[in-house]
């Protein structure tokens, strides 16, 4: 599975975009998946969108990169006032690949970067391009493994540094830390917050590990087909909201 890019970009106009999205509405035929989500991603912001399976969060992602249509808006700010659509980079949730599958890390990044054939010699200048992708997910090392050999962690760096090639305004995860390791969910969170850093990079990301979300996200919405809490970690896991979602004795600080 690829890793898709919308919008549109130019040198120098990746990160410095916010999102605002109002009154937002989704329908598949008669069902109502979504309805009067509001919420506002602000510039260089981690955002983690939480909920139960069902509550509309892959819907909701799929509506802000244009793939299926609502009802009320989606804004977007960029740096100097722009307003035109901007690049986002998405990562799909749980991407598998078969574990005998000889297509190493390079053969992936470079089919979809590029149109040189998988069966020719590759050109150095298209190895050291694809080796400084992974080199910003610190992945140089995983250049000639098989993708089916990856580990979770491994395999969600290979597809963030497909979602930076170019660099974006805006980044989505679904559940990047899906079968990710607790190892590799500290490397991942770390430099998916050094990236926001240092790229003034907007984040936004779905996730069921509420233990990592008060030293990494923002601002956390509670999403069931509608946003019922929205605020800082501590917050909203605290609150009567969450605890009825996720049918929880809740102790201090909102945690199991």
């Amino acid at each position: 599975m690829s890793v898709h890019k919308h919008g549109t970009s130019g040198p120098g106009c990746a990160g410095s975009c916010c999102l605002k999205v109002a009154d937002l509405g989704v329908n598949f035929g008669n069902e109502e998946v979504l309805h009067d989500v509001s919420f506002h991603l602000h510039c260089g912001e981690i955002v983690a969108l939480i909920g139960p399976n069902g509550a509309g969060k892959s819907s909701l992602f799929r509506t802000i990169l244009g793939q299926i249509p609502y009802s009320g808006t989606i804004e977007f700010q960029r740096a100097g006032g722009d307003k035109t659509r901007p690049l986002i980079g998405y990562v799909p949730q749980s991407p598998s690949f078969d574990r005998g599958d000889p297509v190493s890390v390079f053969d992936f990044f470079s089919a979809a970067i590029s149109k040189w054939p998988v069966f020719l010699p590759s050109p150095k200048k298209l190895r050291e391009r694809v080796s400084q992708c992974l080199a910003q997910v610190h992945g140089e090392g995983l250049l000639d493994r098989r993708m089916g050999a990856l580990s979770g962690g491994e395999l969600q760096r290979v597809l963030l540094a497909l979602a930076l090639e170019p660099l974006p305004h805006i980044l989505i995860l679904d559940e990047p830390l899906s079968g990710v390791d607790v190892d590799g969910e500290r490397q991942l969170l770390d430099m998916l917050d050094e990236i926001r850093t240092r790229f003034d990079l907007s984040i936004l990301l779905s996730t069921h590990d509420f233990a990592t979300l008060d030293q990494y996200a923002d601002k956390v919405i509670l999403l069931k087909s509608q946003v019922l809490k929205v605020g800082p970690p501590d917050e909203v896991l605290s609150s009567p909201e969450f605890q009825e979602v996720f049918h929880l004795a809740l102790g201090k600080g909102g945690r199991k």
